[in-house]
């Protein structure tokens, strides 16, 4: 038996031993108050454990722990290439430990078990990987003065970071985090969501092995207005790095304006546009990557693309080909290796979806594919693809994050009704043109008010390319060098020469 098959998941799943405690100062405790929180299977509709659960006097016992050892300057004075060499043992050991990481990031989500493996896993160690062998190679900068004097610019690491990360990725999100903001030798406490955080528990023993002092990263599991509140209310973190929603992401802004004025870099919702020009090079491909765009991951994913804007004259021949390859992403069994589909995170957030649906019809949207027919029971996960046509911009399906695979179909004639329809939207973090007219797909690229525009592709990238957005989709970077900027001071030393 291997990997390739259901059974051999199943039974690892049977024997994995799930770790429940927070992680604070190096070693593995109870919360203060002795309170824990089912941590739910999305698939099996069971508990998986009871995890410990953070509150107040756990976020200050963290923020404690992780000032200390940054005042002490066991990592945060430590050279670049001494950084390195940990972070690069942890990412060893992360690829040593990969399939208990995937199995328990598709226990934890209801993602399939062949996402895992494939891409959650191996892009938070890339990510990991990357943050190192970058770390020893940022140079500083000397300022054009006049010969009067030298000015040196240097980066510093910010201090204590706190850092929240949500269900739908909940490993490569964690390390989007960590990677630059250890790597620039700050101290991080990290609270992963109440949803899924099983693999950030799991990461810092990982993280204790390869050498990371005590105190430079702690995990508290914890729900958002209890633990993530006091993480952002705390006056000693001095930056705090989110993912998650804008709703979310406001209150935290207004959480560090009451307290200490705590840096606040955002990475919340999206609702991007996906256009289809006549001129597309490729309608096959491009219908691909459309279902793709909206239903990998259940539809789970910020940048998904949920709005789908088609030229008319296009637009049934190029539904059809969206039709065969939505076919494609049957809801399955997550732990068998040939499921590309899912759960959704769990039932209340299926309603929360089909009403979505629901909503969409009686708004006067069309029906072209519906994916409640997999419903299995009443308290199920499972919701196939899901298209709506006939959708209009002023349709809630149109305006609002559904983070499920329900894909929202507006007509359009001409670039300049595209362009329109594709930034009359509050939020702004990705967009996608699909033309063989190079001097459009440049025109549109300048003018779209998105912070990544993808052309003849959806949601192509890598750890070199910056990732955030435009609007109400957030502020900062992640990836590329940019994202160390969130998590660095830039400190100016003037020396007189005369």
């Amino acid at each position: 038996m291997d990997f390739h098959h259901l059974q051999y998941w199943q039974q690892r799943a049977q024997a994995l031993k799930i770790e429940n405690r927070l992680f604070i100062n190096g070693r593995y405790q109870a919360a203060v108050a002795g309170e824990t929180f089912a941590v739910e299977n999305p698939a099996a509709q069971r508990e998986l454990v009871q995890m410990a659960r953070g509150g107040q006097a756990d976020i200050d016992l963290a923020v404690k722990a992780a000032r200390e050892v940054f005042e002490r300057g066991d990592w945060s004075q430590a050279t670049p290439s001494q950084r390195k060499t940990t972070l690069l043992k942890l990412a060893a050991l992360m690829e040593e430990h990969h399939e208990p990481l995937a199995l328990l990031e598709t226990l934890d989500t209801g993602k399939p078990i062949r996402h895992s493996l494939r891409d959650d896993v191996p892009g938070a160690i890339r990510c990991l990987r990357w943050y190192a062998e970058a770390i020893d190679k940022v140079y500083g900068e000397i300022a054009p003065t006049g010969n009067h004097a030298l000015a040196l610019i240097q980066r510093e690491p910010i201090g204590v970071v706190g850092a929240i990360v949500p269900w739908n990725f909940p490993l490569l999100l964690a390390c989007w985090k960590l990677g630059p903001a250890l790597a620039a030798g700050n101290s991080v406490v990290l609270k992963p969501s109440e949803k899924s955080p099983l693999t950030a528990v799991y990461l810092a023993a990982l993280a204790q092995q390869a050498g990371l002092p005590d105190g430079v990263l702690n995990i508290i599991p914890g729900y958002g207005h209890d633990a993530g509140k006091a993480l952002a209310l705390h006056p000693d973190v001095d930056a705090l790095t989110f993912t998650g929603s804008t709703q979310v992401a406001k209150q935290l802004m207004t959480y560090a304006g009451e307290s200490n004025m705590k840096r606040v870099w955002l990475e919340a919702g999206g609702k991007s546009a996906n256009i289809i020009f006549a001129d597309c090079p490729d309608l096959d491909k491009a219908a691909q990557g459309a279902a793709a765009g909206i239903f990998y991951n259940q539809g789970q994913v910020c940048i998904a693309g949920t709005r789908l804007l088609v030229e008319e004259s296009i637009q049934q021949e190029f539904l059809q080909a969206l039709r065969k390859h939505a076919a494609a992403f049957e809801p399955g069994n997550p732990l068998d290796p040939q499921t590309i589909m899912g759960t959704l995170i769990d039932h209340g957030h299926c309603e929360k979806v089909v009403g979505y649906i629901e909503q969409g019809l009686e708004q006067g949207a069309a029906l072209f594919l519906d994916g409640r027919d997999h419903s299995q029971g009443s308290q199920q996960s499972y919701l196939g693809p899901t298209i709506l046509t006939q959708v209009d911009n002023a349709m809630s399906v149109a305006r609002e994050e559904i983070f499920g695979p329900v894909l929202a179909v507006t007509p359009f004639n001409g670039e300049q009704q595209a362009l329109e329809l594709a930034n009359d939207s509050e939020y702004g973090l990705g967009a996608a043109i699909w033309t063989r007219d190079l001097s459009r797909a440049h025109r549109m690229a300048r003018q779209l008010k998105a912070g990544t525009v993808f052309v003849n592709n959806y949601n192509d990238g890598d750890m070199t390319v910056p990732f955030g957005g435009y609007k109400q989709s957030g502020n900062g970077r992640d990836k590329s060098l940019h994202a160390l900027d969130k998590f660095t001071e830039l400190k100016t030393t003037w020396i007189s020469l005369e």
